[in-house]
């Protein structure tokens, strides 16, 4: 590996490489948000869905008494 990297031009080795590194970490962190902001709208979708049959079941044990 070492001697690939040695045979490499030197403007592989401080421009390409470097600019091909960022794009990658780039395209990781926004792949990790975007799977974090996923999973946090199915949460909050799903505790709206929740909080929405609690009322329907409160509504209709009020409307049961009377």
């Amino acid at each position: 590996m070492a001697e690939l990297w040695k045979s490499l031009p030197s403007w592989v080795r401080n421009i390409v490489i470097p600019v091909l590194v960022l794009i990658l970490a780039w395209n990781i962190i926004a792949f990790v948000f975007g799977v974090v902001g996923a999973l946090l709208s199915i949460l909050i979708k799903l505790l709206v869905v929740v909080g929405i049959a609690a009322a329907v079941v409160i509504l209709v044990k009020k409307a049961a008494r009377n």
